[in-house]
């Protein structure tokens, strides 16, 4: 499978600046990342690859005001801010 950031099964956007700075992915291959978080050149993908028989795709599914307060506070991240770019799955109105 191939999750990537901001699909359904890896809905944060945010995680490809984990991504950048692990990998190196500017230093090495030049593609960077906009305030959007959209790569540059737009003809870029990121993913990450899991090769299992039995590996499957799911999609994360709504989420409540406790899981996004929970999941900001453990990325360190102002609960506005995770609200903003979780906002396609959050079953609540902010």
């Amino acid at each position: 499978i191939r999750p990537a950031p901001g699909y359904p099964s890896q809905p944060d956007h945010t995680e490809k600046r984990t991504m950048w700075d692990v990998v190196k992915v500017e230093e090495q291959a030049g593609i960077q990342l906009s305030d959007s978080l959209s790569m540059i050149p737009a003809a870029s993908v990121s993913a990450l690859v899991f090769a299992h028989p039995q590996s499957a795709y799911f999609a994360v599914g709504q989420i409540g005001k406790d899981q996004v307060e929970s999941y900001a506070k453990r990325k360190g991240m102002e609960l506005d801010t995770c609200e903003r770019w979780l906002s396609p799955i959050l079953n609540y109105e902010r």
